[in-house]
């Protein structure tokens, strides 16, 4: 049973109706049906194991659901054909939560890389967009490091400066504190805000880091097991009328 609380009237940019899917006999989401609002910043949190990576990985396209609907701005992407969804992906920006960047690449060529692939644009433009989003990131004049040289946060920031360098309508953000100490970590959050705000994107947060996050994000998602236990403004979700879910935000949770 789902406990769903009330949602906001805003516009909604991506939509998932009933979305289900398994590896083998055990459901990693089943009957999933949420929507993210257009220009706000989401956080998705649950238990290890209850579908948060899948779900985002649906969202981009990365993984097909078994059953049910994935619109983004009203096209059902679980439809298209590799061809058609190529044109959605190259609207989704994501930081994977092993940062996944190439280690034979410097910094530099990390952050052009998605530049490179989805524009034809010329080597000034492209050194101009790289200088502009390591400053944003406050590591500027670090395009010539290699990613071995870097700290754990500042591998971080370069991911995020590779995830924004697009300027795409949706953001993704699988974890982006994973081993990060407090004062990084919420360095990083503040960092992802201030970015949403400033280019208006709808960017969804996966973490595990549930006490820092939620200080960033404007509306939350909680996942047990596959299944939906919360959606709905921050501000709302300690009260909950599911007791499991303010059990969880406080930390009280206990595995069965």
């Amino acid at each position: 049973m789902k406990f769903l609380d009330n949602k906001n009237k805003e516009e909604d940019a991506i939509s998932l109706r009933e979305v289900s899917k398994s590896f083998g006999p055990k459901y990693a989401l089943k009957n999933v049906s949420v929507n993210f609002k257009k220009g706000r910043c989401t956080g998705i949190v649950g238990p290890g194991a209850s579908g948060k990576t899948i779900l985002v990985k649906i969202i981009a396209g990365l993984i097909k659901p078994d059953s049910g609907k994935v619109e983004i701005e009203g096209t059902d992407i679980s439809r298209l054909n590799e061809l058609h969804l190529q044109k959605v992906r190259s609207k989704i920006g994501m930081l994977f939560q092993n940062n996944a960047l190439f280690d034979y690449l410097t910094v530099g060529e990390n952050i052009a890389f998605p530049l490179r692939r989805l524009f034809q644009l010329s080597e000034e433009e492209i050194s101009r967009r790289v200088a502009e989003r390591l400053e944003r990131v406050g590591l500027a004049g670090m395009e010539d490091r290699f990613p071995a040289s870097l700290s754990g946060g500042q591998k971080k920031r370069v991911g995020i400066a590779r995830c924004t360098v697009a300027c795409q309508p949706y953001l993704i953000y699988d974890d982006p504190t994973a081993g990060l100490d407090p004062v990084t970590a919420s360095k990083i959050f503040l960092l992802i805000r201030e970015e949403q705000e400033k280019m208006g994107t709808t960017v969804i947060v996966i973490s595990s880091d549930v006490d820092s996050l939620l200080k960033y994000i404007q509306n939350l998602i909680v996942l047990d097991r596959g299944v939906v236990m919360f959606e709905g403004a921050v501000e709302e979700a300690f009260k909950s009328s599911h007791p499991w879910v303010r059990a969880f935000l406080k930390g009280e949770w206990k595995k069965s």
